[in-house]
């Protein structure tokens, strides 16, 4: 998000740019707003997303289940032991396209998560500058009086008083993704080798 920038008049002084307090309230409350909303957004589609992994475990667990039953029921003179490498064909293809499927959804998931926590830190910083900006001229309207060097008029605000960048997590944060993802690929390796494992027992044994 670009750096705001709002009207400005001549302090006299110091020739530097200043705000008038009312516009910084202005511009700073729709950007509190703005980054609330989309913190709500990004929530809701990680919620959908996650609804979607779910859907995908059913249906890959649903799949194990038919393969197994299938090798149970499956007489001996039909299903041997020279033929494991059909169910171990089909189980490689089928998780195959688990994990294709799922390394999709787990993408989108990681890129709403990291977009929410953008705008969860933006939103923060917006909002700890608005309340600093209230507590400066409602909790000591004297000392900013005489900081300002009158006797009447506010304290000057200058740019890096109100303005607000687009904040991102540190790269530490991305550790969590990683992580993330060698838990989901370490499962989808141990689970075909238990099902490679007992599919050979079932046939061989």
């Amino acid at each position: 998000m670009a750096d705001m920038t709002y009207g400005d008049k001549d302090d006299g002084a110091g020739g530097g740019m200043v705000v008038e307090r009312d516009a910084v309230m202005q511009a700073l409350n729709p950007i509190i707003q703005l980054h609330f909303e989309k913190t709500l957004e990004k929530k809701r589609a990680v919620d959908a997303q996650k609804k979607e992994m779910w859907r995908l475990f059913q249906f890959f667990f649903l799949f194990l289940a038919l393969v197994l039953v299938a090798q149970f029921q499956a007489p001996p003179t039909r299903l041997q032991c020279r033929h494991c490498w059909a169910p171990i064909g089909l189980l490689s293809l089928g998780h195959l396209i688990f994990y294709i499927s799922v390394a999709q959804t787990l993408r989108c998931i990681n890129g709403f998560k990291y977009q929410r926590r953008c705008h969860k830190l933006t939103l923060a910083l917006a909002t700890d500058r608005l309340k600093n900006l209230k507590a400066r001229y409602s909790a000591a309207p004297a000392i900013a009086a005489v900081r300002a060097g009158t006797s009447g008029e506010e304290m000057p605000l200058l740019p890096g008083d109100f303005e607000i960048h687009y904040q991102e997590p540190p790269e530490s944060y991305l550790g969590k993704f990683r992580r993330s993802w060698a838990l989901h690929f370490g499962f989808l390796i141990c689970t075909l080798g238990f099902m490679v494992a007992v599919s050979i027992v079932l046939l061989c044994f």
